[in-house]
C-alpha cells in the first residue's frame, strides 16, 4: 500500500549543475549566418537521394535499425532514462514501427502528449548505407520528424521540462555519432584541393537535416526558456555539437554554424565554455593533426564574436589572439579557412591598433619559404593589416617586416613581386612608408634597383620604376644618397667576385698541372684561406 502512495507521487527532475561566468562577447549579425531555413527546402529532399560515394556513413550501425546510440547515454549520465526510451526500444524488438495520428487530429489537450510519443518515435536511426532498406519505416520517421518541426515552430505555450529533455535525446541519439576514420597521409594531404574534390554527401542526410531543423528553431523559440533549457543544452551537449563541426558533409557544417551561433548568443552562461572549446578544437588542429574539416566555419562563428567583444580587451582574448589565431597560418592546407581567419586577425587590429604590432611579428614567423600560393595570401592579409595600423605601431616593426617585402620584390614568382608592389597602391600604406622613407628606403633601395634591371616580368619591371618614382619624388636627396651606396657596395661586389674568380682559376691551373702524375697537390695557406673566406658555400662544393 505505502509503495503504492509513493509511486503516485510527482518525481522531481535532477539537474545538471553550472558553474560558469558571464563573458563579456557579445554576439553581432553575420550575414553568412542568417541562411534562409525553412520547411519548403525540407520537403525537397526524399529518402536516398544522397550519392553513394559519399565519404561519411550516417552512423556506426550494425544493423538495419538501431537505437539511440551510446553517446546520448553518456551525455545524459545522471539523469533517469525517460519512460519514451523505453517505449522506442520496445518498438525496436517487437519491429512494429507505426505512424502516429497527426496533430491534426487530436485534440488540443492531447497534443503535448503526442508530441512526447512522436519524438520517442524518432529515437530509432535507420542505417541509410543501403537505401533499399527500411523504406516505409524511414519514410514514417522522416514524415513525423517534419510534423515535430512544424509543431516545434508554431508552438505557443512555453516548452516544459520533460518537452525539452525529451527534445535533446532525440537530437542526441539522431546526431551526435562517430566518424569513420581515413587514413589521412601527409601525400594526400598535401595533394588535397577542396575546390577539385567532390563534395561529400552523407546518405542520412534527409533525416539529419529535418533533426537539425528541429534543434534551430527549438533554440531559437521564443517559447524556450534559456534558464531551464541550460539544464539540457549543457556543456558536455555542446562539446558533442562541436565535435560534430568535422562533418565531411558541407550542409551539415553550415546548420551547426547557425545553431552554434544561436546558442552562444542565447545561452550567456556557456560563451566562455563555447571559446574555450574552440580553442582546443584548434590548438589539436594546428599542433598535432593539422587536418580538420570545420576550420573555416568555427573561425566565421568567432568573426562575428569578436566583432562583439567590449573594449578594453580581456587578457583571455588577446591570449586567443597569439596562441591560436597567429599560429593558424602554420599549416599548409591554410588556403582552406584563409579569409575567414583574415577576418578573424583584422577585427582584432581594428579593436585595439596596439594589436598590429604583434600581428605583423606574427605573420613574419610563419612567413612560407617555398610556398608561394600561399605568401601571396599572407601578403593580402598583411595589406588590411596595415591599413588598420598607426604610425607607432608601424615604426616598431617596419624594419623586419620590410626586409621580407625586400624579399618578395625579388621573388621570381609574378604573383609574390606584383602583390608586394601593389602595397604601395594602398593611400594609407603608402603614407606610412614615406613618413617613414629614411628607414625604410635603404632597406629596400637593393631590390627595386635589381628589379628594374634585372626582372624577368616586363610587368615588374614597370611596377618597380612606379614605386622607385615615389621615392624620388618624397626626397631626392636620400634617393641620390642609398643610390651612391647601392653603386658602391655593387663595385665591392664586383671585385670580390673577380678575386673569387681568380683564386679559384689559380687553384683548377695548379690541379691540372699535377692531374698526369699520382702527386699530391699543394696548396699555399694564404691561397686556400682567401677562397674560403670568400667564395660562397655553392661554388666550394663545384670547384672540389
Amino acid at each position: 500500500m505505502i509503495k503504492q502512495i509513493f509511486g503516485k507521487l510527482p518525481r522531481k527532475p535532477s539537474k545538471s549543475s553550472h558553474n560558469d561566468s558571464n563573458g563579456n562577447g557579445g554576439v553581432h549579425g553575420n550575414s553568412s549566418l542568417n541562411s534562409s531555413l525553412g520547411t519548403n527546402s525540407l520537403n525537397n529532399s526524399k529518402p536516398g537521394s544522397a550519392s553513394s560515394k559519399s565519404s561519411s556513413s550516417a552512423s556506426s550501425n550494425n544493423g538495419p535499425l538501431n537505437s539511440h546510440s551510446s553517446g546520448w547515454n553518456k551525455l545524459n549520465h545522471g539523469k533517469k532514462t525517460s519512460p519514451l526510451a523505453t517505449q522506442a526500444g520496445h518498438v525496436l524488438t517487437s519491429g512494429a514501427y507505426e505512424a502516429l495520428p497527426s496533430f491534426r487530429d487530436v485534440p488540443n489537450s492531447e497534443k503535448q502528449s503526442l508530441f512526447l510519443r512522436k519524438l520517442g518515435l524518432c529515437y530509432v536511426v535507420f542505417d541509410f548505407s543501403d537505401p533499399s532498406k527500411n523504406l516505409r519505416e524511414k519514410d514514417i520517421k522522416r514524415q513525423t520528424l517534419l510534423e515535430l518541426v512544424d509543431y516545434v515552430s508554431s508552438v505557443s505555450t512555453k516548452f516544459n521540462e520533460v518537452a525539452m529533455q525529451e527534445i535533446t535525446r532525440m537530437v542526441a541519439a539522431n546526431l551526435f555519432r562517430t566518424f569513420p576514420s581515413l587514413n589521412h597521409d601527409s601525400k594526400i594531404l598535401e595533394m588535397y584541393d577542396a575546390e577539385d574534390e567532390e563534395p561529400a554527401m552523407d546518405p542520412a542526410w534527409p533525416h539529419l537535416q529535418i533533426v537539425y531543423e528541429l534543434l534551430l528553431r527549438f533554440v531559437v523559440s521564443p517559447e524556450t526558456d534559456a534558464k531551464l533549457a541550460k539544464r539540457y543544452i549543457d556543456h558536455p551537449f555542446v562539446l558533442r555539437l562541436l565535435d560534430l563541426f568535422d562533418s565531411y558533409d558541407q550542409r551539415e557544417r553550415e546548420y551547426l554554424k547557425t545553431i552554434l551561433h544561436r546558442i552562444y548568443g542565447k545561452f550567456m552562461v556557456h560563451r566562455p565554455y563555447i571559446r574555450k572549446a574552440i580553442n582546443n578544437i584548434f590548438y589539436r588542429f594546428i599542433f598535432e593533426t593539422e587536418k580538420h574539416n570545420g576550420i573555416a566555419e568555427l573561425l566565421e562563428i568567432l568573426g562575428s564574436i569578436i566583432n562583439g567583444f567590449a573594449l578594453p580587451l580581456k587578457e583571455e582574448h588577446k591570449l586567443f589572439l597569439v596562441r591560436a589565431l597567429i599560429p593558424l597560418h602554420k599549416p599548409k592546407c591554410v588556403s582552406m579557412y584563409h579569409q575567414q581567419l583574415s577576418y578573424c586577425i583584422t577585427q582584432f587590429v581594428e579593436k585595439d591598433f596596439k594589436l598590429a604590432d604583434t600581428v605583423i611579428r606574427g605573420l613574419l614567423k610563419y612567413w612560407p619559404v617555398t610556398n608561394s600560393s600561399k605568401e601571396v595570401m599572407f601578403l593580402g592579409e598583411l595589406e588590411e593589416v596595415l591599413e588598420a595600423t598607426q604610425a607607432a605601431e608601424f615604426q616598431r616593426c617596419m624594419v623586419p617586416l620590410f626586409r621580407q617585402i625586400g624579399r618578395c620584390l625579388n621573388s621570381l614568382h609574378l604573383q609574390v613581386a606584383e602583390r608586394a608592389l601593389f602595397l604601395w597602391n594602398n593611400d594609407h600604406i603608402r603614407n606610412l612608408i614615406t613618413q617613414n622613407r629614411t628607414a625604410i628606403l635603404p632597406i629596400i633601395f637593393p631590390a627595386l634597383e635589381r628589379n628594374t634591371h634585372n626582372h624577368w616580368n616586363p610587368a615588374v619591371q614597370s611596377l618597380t620604376l612606379n614605386v622607385r618614382k615615389i621615392f624620388l619624388d618624397a626626397d631626392q636627396a636620400l634617393f641620390d644618397e642609398c643610390l651612391a651606396r647601392f653603386q658602391e657596395n655593387e663595385a665591392k661586389e664586383k671585385e670580390m667576385q673577380e678575386k673569387r674568380e681568380l683564386i679559384w682559376k689559380r687553384l683548377e691551373d695548379v690541379a691540372a698541372s699535377k692531374s698526369v702524375s699520382n702527386e699530391a697537390v699543394l696548396v699555399s695557406r694564404s691561397i686556400s684561406s682567401m677562397a674560403i673566406n670568400s667564395s660562397p658555400t655553392p661554388k666550394a662544393t663545384a670547384g672540389r
